[in-house]
């Protein structure tokens, strides 16, 4: 987390979260079906724009009466472990372990206090509420369903692995989530995904403008067109290497 990534986030913010994954691909670091979020996850504000931040994670339960204290006594301590460890932007990321989900992970006085502090969205497998007035904020918000209660509800343990949607999240973890999901970007694989976006997209678009521009399309040329945006995509890792070599 020492490197500076903020210009490489800056480019990742154009981006929606499928073109993020279809780079790191591109690069072939990790299996296709690993490191993004199955459909348990699903975006609350689906017409915000992406995030991209640095995990800050905790482990929370609801369901039962506990001895342990509530999550507004225990937000505190939380927001006091991460804004010296996690750098800015941060994504917040829970992992509900009751089974099933109880009470709402959260609502407009955590997001609030997140904002305040540097986050730009939340993570839970567990469940949401004030749906409208965090909305409002403008804080990005991803979990498993809604729950009007919060029940018993309190942070258990923070700065810790946890598990969302099938992914293991580690604290600083770099996330990038919109409306279709949320997928990890290995760290130190960062830049490079964040050019490559850019060249796949360029890439992509000797199809997209082939099909779309109007007339009778034929077959042949589409094929042709589609091997060419083949062959882009296979010089995309040289091409982004050879760009941060240069500096650019």
């Amino acid at each position: 987390m020492s490197a500076d990534l903020s210009k490489y986030f800056d480019i990742l913010r154009r981006y929606d979260t499928p073109t993020v994954c279809n780079a790191i691909e591109v690069f072939d670091v990790r299996p296709r079906n690993r490191g993004w979020m199955d459909q348990r996850i699903k975006a609350l504000f689906p017409k915000m724009p992406p995030i991209v931040g640095y995990a800050t994670t905790a482990a929370f339960r609801s369901g039962e009466p506990a001895t342990e204290s509530d999550v507004y006594s225990s937000i505190a301590k939380q927001v006091e472990s991460f804004v010296d460890k996690v750098p800015t932007p941060r994504v917040v990321v829970f992992q509900d372990l009751d089974d099933p989900v109880r009470g709402a992970t959260f609502g407009e006085v955590m997001c609030s206090t997140y904002q305040a502090f540097g986050c730009v969205g939340l993570i839970t497998s567990g469940a949401a509420r004030d749906l409208d007035q965090v909305e409002r904020i403008g804080f990005a918000c991803f979990a498993s369903g809604v729950s009007p209660s919060h029940s018993y509800c309190r942070i258990l343990e923070v700065d810790r692995p946890v598990e969302v949607g099938g992914v293991e999240i580690e604290p600083g973890d770099v996330l990038h989530a919109d409306c279709n999901g949320v997928t990890t970007i290995p760290n130190d694989l960062v830049p490079e995904v964040a050019l490559g976006c850019e060249k796949l997209v360029e890439a992509e678009e000797v199809v997209i403008g082939y099909v779309r521009q109007g007339g009778s399309p034929d077959p042949k040329e589409f094929a042709a067109a589609h091997a060419r945006c083949a062959a882009l995509f296979k010089q995309i890792p040289a091409e982004v290497r050879k760009q941060l070599e240069k500096g650019e």
